[in-house]
């Protein structure tokens, strides 16, 4: 897979990461920096660290199977691995300006 399809499917996985959302929160799960990283493998497998705003988040499985449906249904995605980290701690100052905007912290 060379570097500009990277590029465009890896955008295609920030659009669908962005229909995400916590039942509990109005803002979408990249804007509120919960993606740590977006891997993207040459076979098409796709490596997402992410967190949550708290780790005892009641819809953490709810949240995570709806990333993982989402980012395999994007063209050139085989496979979706979903990896839930704490390190580093999620805090506010992680989330975009939109986000900050849209939840009252600016």
């Amino acid at each position: 897979m060379d570097t500009e399809t990277k590029l465009h499917i890896e955008e295609k996985i920030v659009e669908m990461l962005k229909t995400v959302y916590d039942p509990e929160i109005p803002v979408n799960v990249y804007d509120l920096g919960l993606i740590y990283k977006i891997d993207l493998q040459d076979d098409g497998e796709a490596i997402i660290d992410m967190t949550l705003t708290a780790p005892n988040c009641p819809a953490a499985d709810f949240i995570m199977e709806d990333i993982r449906q989402k980012i395999e249904s994007v063209e050139g995605i085989t496979s979706a691995q979903i990896n839930l980290v704490f390190e580093p701690e999620w805090d506010k100052d992680m989330m975009t300006e939109e986000a900050k905007l849209e939840l009252g912290f600016l």
